[in-house]
Parts: structure tokens; C-alpha cells; sequence
């Protein structure tokens, strides 16, 4: 993303990818897990995620506004597309909707959207691990859940590599990642990247999915500073399944992707949630 001076890179959207280090201790009870063992199992479920969701069609919803004086809406950046698979098994983007922006202190490049498209929300898989530090925070009761806390930071930083560096909470029941709040890191150059919060929310009984990404900043680049606010919504989690089958009289069969129709987004109906920000125009 650029102002009409400065580049802006957009990458911070989606969470770059996570995390190891040395850890304080957990004070813990009997049959507690010790730190060590709730970073193992969380990245391994990373990385079960990121697997799984390669699996799944959704819907894409970014949309990035520029604020003004007395919180007037200057610009809007606004692109709705339908991940999904094509006949041949192949993953790709539709867009449903996609007017002309009317952005004017931002300009979305082509970077922006690849960053978009192409980086996962997921952070912290086994995999990537050894690329950073993380610290033991505290325990906090979040909505409806119980959470471990971590505070994460790259360990160094390698040039052209993107990392997120703020907070994670991490489900005490499944011990995965519900929820995220940072940025990418590092800020090289002209670019400016916004502090961002990322929810999840439990799709079907398993897995934490990302379901909406927040960010409301002030980027304050050399000679101009933009209020922008950007919200990115992932709904209409679909497993998907070429298996079709004609249900029995009276019986409500799933849908081609496998989900039942009565599950709202795919989310497991009755599971503790997140409460997200509420939306603003």
C-alpha cells in the first residue's frame, strides 16, 4: 500500500509465520502442561491448521477505509472473493465484488493483495518455531475462554523476511491459538504497518480458523500521517469434498462441501468463542 509519497507494504494483514524460545515457568497444577509442552502442541496444531484450511473453500472479505476529521469515512478499498477449487482440484480466488476504490492517501498495490492472498493467518507452526523468542506471559480469562498468554518477538531478523511480533492466547482446552494482536515486523524503508488483531473462532469441532482480522491506526510516514481502519472477514468455511449423496426422505444431507447447513459459517455451535470488536462504517 503507498501514500502518494511513501510505499506502504501491507503485509501485516495476515500473521507472518512463528516461534520458539526460552520460557519462564508455568506455576503449575497437577496434571498441568508445562510451557515447553503447551508451545509444542500448539505449533503442532499450527501446523495441523494451516494443512486442514488448504482443505477448506470461504469467503474473503477486505475491506480498508481512510478516516478523517470527525471520523469521516475519505476512502474505500473494498474486494469480496470466494476461495474455492477449480475442476481440476486447483485453489483459486473469485471475486464476487469488487467496485472502484476511491482511495486517495492510500494506494493497495499489486504486493498488497499478494500478501494478502498468499501469506496464511496462521502463526507459530512447528516448522517455523525456531525463528523466535517466546515468553510466558500469564493466564487470562478471555470471553468465554480460559487462554495461556505468550509475548513473541523474532529472534533476528533476515532481510526480506516478514515476522509478527505482539501477543498470542492460546486455548487452554485445545491448545491452540485464539486469538492474536501485533504486527509485521520489521518496518525497513518507507513502509508503515498497522497493529492488528486477529480472532479465530472453532470450525467444526476442530480446528481454530480465522474468521476476522481488525486493524484501526494512524501511519505516520514522513510527511503525512493516514488514519486507515481495515477489517478482513473469512466466512462460509466449506470443507471440500467432490463426495455428493442424495439424503434419505426426511433426512437433511450435507451441503457438496460436507457441512451441514444448520452450522452457522462452519463454527461448532455451543463451543466457547471470542467476542470480536464491534463493526464500525
Amino acid at each position: 500500500m503507498r501514500s502518494k509519497i511513501i510505499t506502504f507494504i501491507f503485509a501485516s494483514i495476515l500473521l507472518c509465520p512463528a516461534i520458539f524460545g526460552r520460557q519462564s515457568r508455568i506455576e503449575q497444577k497437577a496434571g498441568q502442561p508445562s510451557v515447553d509442552e503447551i508451545i509444542q502442541r500448539f505449533a503442532a496444531a499450527e501446523s495441523e491448521n494451516r494443512k486442514a484450511r488448504n482443505n477448506y473453500t470461504f469467503t474473503q472479505d477486505f475491506d480498508l477505509k481512510t478516516i478523517g476529521p470527525a471520523d469521516v469515512i475519505t476512502g474505500d478499498f473494498h474486494r469480496v472473493s470466494d476461495i474455492v477449487f477449480d475442476d481440476l482440484g486447483n485453489r483459486v480466488e473469485r471475486i464476487t465484488f469488487f467496485p472502484p476504490s476511491t482511495l486517495v492517501e492510500l494506494e493497495v498495490t499489486q504486493e498488497d493483495m499478494q500478501d494478502l492472498a498468499g501469506v496464511q493467518p496462521f502463526a507459530l507452526t512447528t516448522e517455523e518455531l525456531p525463528k523466535y523468542d517466546v515468553s510466558y506471559f500469564g493466564k487470562q480469562h478471555v470471553d468465554e475462554l480460559d487462554t495461556y498468554v505468550f509475548d513473541v518477538k523474532p529472534r533476528r531478523i533476515v532481510k526480506g523476511e516478514r515476522y509478527f511480533q505482539g501477543r498470542i492466547w492460546v486455548d487452554d482446552r485445545d491448545l491452540q491459538i485464539v486469538k492474536a494482536a501485533g504486527q509485521a515486523v520489521p518496518e525497513v524503508s518507507k513502509q508503515k504497518f498497522p497493529h492488528f488483531e486477529s480472532y479465530r473462532e472453532n470450525i467444526d469441532g476442530r480446528y481454530w480458523f480465522p474468521t476476522y482480522i481488525y486493524a484501526d491506526d494512524v501511519l505516520q510516514f514522513k510527511d503525512n500521517a493516514v488514519h486507515m481502519r481495515m477489517t478482513v472477514r473469512y466466512t462460509n468455511y466449506k470443507k471440500f469434498s467432490t463426495r455428493i449423496r442424495i439424503a434419505d426422505e426426511g433426512e437433511i444431507a450435507p451441503d457438496a462441501g460436507g457441512k451441514d447447513p444448520k452450522k452457522d459459517n462452519g463454527a461448532e455451535q455451543g463451543r466457547p468463542q471470542l467476542k470480536r470488536p464491534p463493526d464500525k462504517p
